[in-house]
């Protein structure tokens, strides 16, 4: 008859308590170290483990607001327009931080020469290909097309030149197209 060999329940039990030693090991060194994060006014003072998780999380709590607060200023002093969109599923206009940015949208007209400058949020990406694509449409020459990407904001711009067989008042005719989907884009969206 083969005898199997189990593990004595001791030796499971050990591996256990083993097992159980390491992870509180592994929890107090955790929260040390994130004891070890927080400003501390207090000298010397042994503060209980809920304490400290009370105390780190008031902390974090404090620098988020902190940073809405300074991403508000920040905004403010920018004078960038943005809309929340709040758990409600409602939205508010305003300087703020988080949210969507309007489009803006300039347009220069020198001769025969029409530049473009179209800021968009990460969120109106589409308007710059929908911008070359008019402006090819009315028989435009694109010179130059770039962008460039600052945090949450991208600045297009579309140097252009207007051919001299184009019938009538091409610029106005582009410009006023160009504003027109600039506004339905920014309208459509909310």
């Amino acid at each position: 008859m083969d005898q199997q060999q189990y593990p004595s329940s001791s030796s499971s039990r050990t591996d256990r308590k083993t097992i159980e030693k390491n992870r509180r090991n592994q929890m107090k060194a955790l929260y040390s170290e994130l004891n070890s994060l927080l400003p501390h006014q207090r000298s010397r003072e042994v503060t209980s483990l809920p304490d400290q998780i009370d105390e780190a999380v008031n902390y974090i709590k404090k620098l988020q607001t902190n940073l809405e607060k300074m991403r508000e200023k920040k905004d403010s002093q920018m004078g960038v327009e943005r809309i929340t969109i709040n758990n409600n599923g409602g939205s508010r206009r305003g300087v703020n931080g988080g949210g969507l940015r309007l489009p803006q949208i300039e347009i220069r007209e020198m001769g025969s020469v029409l530049d473009v400058v179209l800021i968009t949020g990460l969120d109106f990406q589409f308007m710059f290909e929908g911008s070359i694509r008019m402006l090819l449409e009315e028989g435009a020459d694109i010179v130059n097309a770039s962008f460039s990407v600052v945090e949450d904001t991208i600045f297009h711009t579309i140097h252009s030149k207007i051919g001299e067989s184009a019938p009538g008042p091409v610029a106005a005719r582009i410009s006023d197209r160009l504003r027109k989907f600039v506004n339905e884009a920014s309208t459509t969206a909310f």
